[in-house]
C-alpha cells in the first residue's frame, strides 16, 4: 500500500473543528505535501493549533474536513483498528516529556514501543539495543529512566521513536525539558537523522530549534503557513 514515489505527507484540504455553541477553528484547512526525507519545522504561540495538528498527522485525532495521505495511503477515513496499525509501523513519536516507564530499563522501554507490531520477544530485543546504539546510548541499555540525565532520557525516547522505523518521525517540543547544551545535542541528533533520509516534523516554540530544519512553517490561529499567510 502507497507509493515509494508518494510525499510521507499530503494533506489536501484538512482541517479540525471543535463544536459548540460557538464554533471553534483549531486548525483552518491546510494544503501540505512534505517528502521523503524531508525536515519540516511548525512554530507558533500557545494556543496557535500546533498540537491540534500534531495530533492530526499522528492519527491521534480525526480531522473534520478534508484528506490526509501517508506515504500515498489515504488515513483519514480508516477505522480504528486500521489507524492504529498505521500508527504503530509508520509514525513514532518524540514528546517534551519523554514519557518512559521509569520501573523499566532503557532498552524495556524500546521494546514495549513493538509490542503492536507483532514481534517476537528476542527480535524486539535486538531492535531496541539496536535504536539505542543509533542515539549513542548503548552503554545504558539497563539504565532506568530515574537515573538518566534529561538528555539521555530524551535519546532513550528518540530511540523507541525510531525502534519500528518509521516513515515519519513526529517531535512535539522535544527540547521543551532541556538546557541549552543538551538541547544542543539533542538537535544535533536529529540532524544525523535527517542526513540518514529520516523524514521529520517538529513542533515547537523555540525560533533556535526551528533554524535547524529545511522549511519553517508559521501556525497562528488555526492557520498553517508561511509568515505572511499566517497573520505573522
Amino acid at each position: 500500500m502507497g507509493g515509494a514515489d508518494a510525499p510521507v505527507i499530503r494533506l489536501s484540504g484538512l482541517g479540525r473543528t471543535f463544536p459548540g455553541t460557538v464554533e471553534v477553528h483549531a486548525l483552518r484547512p491546510v494544503e501540505l505535501e512534505v517528502e521523503r526525507g524531508e525536515f519540516l519545522a511548525v512554530v507558533g504561540p500557545s494556543g496557535s493549533g500546533k498540537s491540534t495538528f500534531l495530533n492530526l498527522l499522528g492519527l491521534l485525532d480525526r480531522p473534520t474536513s478534508g484528506t490526509y495521505e501517508l506515504g500515498g495511503i489515504d488515513v483519514a477515513g480508516l477505522g480504528e483498528r486500521q489507524r492504529t496499525a498505521v500508527r504503530g509501523h509508520r509514525i513514532g513519536f518524540v514528546f517534551q516529556s519523554f514519557q518512559l516507564l521509569p520501573y523499566r530499563t532503557a532498552t524495556e522501554n524500546v521494546e514495549l514501543a513493538q509490542l503492536y507490531v507483532g514481534r517476537d520477544a528476542a527480535s524486539r530485543r535486538d531492535r531496541a539495543v539496536e535504536a539505542l546504539g543509533r542515539v549513542g546510548l548503548d552503554h545504558r541499555l539497563d539504565a532506568l529512566p530515574p537515573t538518566l540525565s534529561g538528555g539521555e532520557r530524551q535519546r532513550v525516547a528518540i530511540a523507541r521513536a525510531l525502534v519500528n522505523r518509521p516513515q515519519l518521525l513526529l517531535c512535539d517540543e522535544p527540547t521543551g525539558n532541556l538546557d541549552s547544551h543538551t538541547s544542543e545535542i539533542i538537535m544535533e541528533l536529529f540532524d544525523e537523522l535527517h542526513r540518514s533520509g529520516q523524514t521529520i516534523v517538529i513542533i515547537t516554540h523555540d525560533p533556535t530549534v526551528a533554524a535547524r530544519a529545511q522549511r519553517t512553517l508559521v501556525m497562528r490561529d488555526g492557520v498553517l503557513g508561511t509568515g505572511a499567510e499566517a497573520g505573522a
